[in-house]
């Protein structure tokens, strides 16, 4: 291979792993504080932050125009008139060249349009850097701080708590279903909490894993864990939605506060509430549709449901979301039911409405069938709501651990400290003992730890304390390479050989000592990575990423410095160690 590839090779490189780090560059030197905050909330959190964001914004651009529909617009609006440009350009009119309050608002046909405009801007500028998180490389518990629970889920409670209802057969689907049940519901507790980047997932039969970064109240987490979904069925009030829509439509940055209530409540009736109806996007997360008023007084608890399943009608072929009611609500539905024929009840789960259906008629055999135009997705969300009701799993916090934010801090303290130490004695140690050439071993090194961070940030991994004291040993064992290639060459020099063939046969003689080494470490790594867990694991990654690149530094960077030296700088002696003769 020639030396001008093996510089587009060395560029292109470099070139891709600075492509790989970007996002935690990003991420940890570019993005405020309180973005992170912000993206590192849900989903949900997100986007109610550009919601009321959106909606102050207006109502301060509003009190402006009241003062005075000419002023100019404030410094700290300025992004809005670039906002109100595009959307000159999108009508096909021209933008004022200097843009005063009375044009921007001008630029939309509505209140509701800028509010959306407004909020479109926050939401972009939170996921953007969610997206640089989601990339990044991430700070493990022992650095960023936070806490990790394992839940138990006792399914034999669960299934012993139906009784005769359920056959024997079916024991093993039903705790598989509870199992699901259980996940999706701390799933959704803690997301809607407004946690920073959870992990929840199952462990073995009847466990659930949950590790949540940064500071958390471990009260409040263990409330949420233990706690049970809200869902009940409450009569919907049409007509009041009706007004509310028309009026919310009307007035969007002036309908709520910060905190999601009626700035005034007069425009609903003294009895009812406004809940979203929400559906599952297809990132599986909720998103709002529509607005509908329920009234305060709850029909039916969610508890009285005991089953829940999806069926196609024999005639029409739709699907329908069918469940079924325990003795005592069942009188209870057939009476509500029989009493509000044609008006609409809604399923409220969380503050959330899920379903809006028309009761056809009054149901009194506690067998209750939604039917509707639902596609496959829509119907299985439908029924996961209705689980939350009857499949009671009992959860426990098994065992708990918390990490100070500022243990973690101190922990990324000295484990910079201890490679920047580490790395920066053997850096003087080579350029002492092999003088010049040891600028090749600090260039190699140097490029090592970049190439092995922009490896963690490619994949997504997770940086620990034990990745870092993989981390550490690579750095010396890097150097045991340069360290093989300089002696060989320092052999060849002593046989009176010429700079160019002492490097060339230097290299080439330690090729295969130097892989012979490096491949063996490489094996017991994957092995380790294979069957570890943990902090074992955490180690074989770094250390398996270390050796792949202090290869690659020593035998190609290395190689290609000391050409650059012989071709460009046209060296005829190699400054390669003490009492070399050349």
């Amino acid at each position: 291979m020639n030396k001008r590839t093996r510089l587009v090779i060395l560029i292109a490189v470099l070139a891709i792993c600075f492509v790989f780090l970007w996002p935690s560059i990003s991420w940890y030197g570019r993005t405020p504080s309180h973005v992170k905050a912000l993206a590192l909330g849900s989903t949900e959190s997100i986007k109610d932050y550009s919601v009321n964001q959106a909606a102050e914004d207006v109502r301060a651009i509003k009190n402006l125009a009241a003062e005075n529909i000419s002023a100019e617009v404030p410094e700290d609006f300025a992004w809005l008139k670039k906002l109100a440009a595009k959307q000159y350009k999108a009508a096909g009119k021209k933008a004022p060249s200097a843009m005063v309050v009375k044009d921007v608002l001008a630029a939309y046909d509505s209140e509701l349009e800028m509010m959306e405009d407004i909020q479109t801007r926050y939401r972009d500028i939170i996921l953007k850097a969610k997206k640089y998180y989601t990339n990044s490389v991430k700070l493990g518990l022992d650095l960023s701080g936070g806490m990790n629970v394992i839940v138990h889920a006792d399914l034999d409670a669960a299934a012993a708590a139906q009784g005769d209802t359920l056959a024997a057969e079916d024991v093993a689907q039903f705790k598989k279903d509870a199992m699901a049940n259980a996940l999706e519901n701390l799933t959704s507790r803690i997301d809607r909490f407004g946690l920073s980047s959870p992990v929840i997932r199952q462990q073995g039969d009847d466990r659930i894993y949950i590790e949540i970064p940064g500071a958390a109240q471990a009260d409040a987490i263990n409330t949420l864990i233990v706690g049970k979904g809200i869902l009940n069925f409450r009569l919907s009030d049409m007509e009041a939605t009706e007004a509310f829509k028309t009026y919310y439509n009307q007035h969007p940055a002036s309908t709520f506060n910060a905190a999601g209530e009626l700035l005034d409540p007069s425009i609903i009736p003294e009895d009812c509430e406004v809940f979203g109806l929400y559906t599952k996007d297809k990132y599986g997360l909720d998103e709002r549709i529509d607005w509908v008023v329920v009234k305060k007084e709850i029909a039916l608890e969610g508890k009285h449901i005991q089953s829940a399943e999806i069926r196609r009608d024999e005639y029409t072929g739709q699907l329908q979301v069918c469940f079924n009611l325990d003795a005592e609500g069942t009188p209870i539905f057939g009476e509500f039911t029989g009493k509000h024929k044609g008006e609409y009840l809604a399923i409220v789960s969380d503050n959330k409405i899920k379903s809006n259906a028309r009761i056809q008629d009054a149901i009194t055999t506690g067998a209750v069938s939604l039917t509707g135009s639902f596609t496959e997705d829509e119907a299985n969300n439908i029924k996961k709501v209705l689980q939350t009701a009857w499949l009671d799993v009992p959860l426990e916090v098994e065992s708990q651990q918390v990490i100070g934010a500022t243990l973690g801090e101190q922990a990324i303290h000295q484990g910079i400290m201890a490679i920047a130490l580490g790395l920066g004695l053997i850096l003087v140690f080579m350029l002492i003992f092999y003088k010049a050439s040891g600028i090749n071993a600090v260039v190699a090194q140097i490029l090592n730890l970049y190439i092995m961070f922009s490896v963690l940030s490619a994949f997504n991994l997770t940086l620990t304390l034990s990745s870092i004291a993989g981390m550490i040993l690579t750095v010396g064992m890097a150097v045991d390479a340069n360290v093989l290639v300089f002696e060989r060459i320092k052999e060849e020099l002593r046989q009176g050989k010429s700079r160019t063939a002492a490097i060339s046969m230097g290299f080439d003689n330690a090729l295969w000592a130097i892989l012979d080494s490096n491949i063996t470490t490489f094996i017991a790594a994957l092995f380790l990575a294979g069957l570890g867990t943990g902090a074992i694991q955490g180690f074989a990654v770094s250390l398996a990423i270390g050796v792949c690149s202090s290869v690659f530094t020593a035998l190609f960077v290395s190689r290609l410095i000391f050409d650059f030296d012989t071709d460009v700088l046209h060296a005829k002696k190699v400054s390669i160690g003490w009492g070399i003769k050349q």
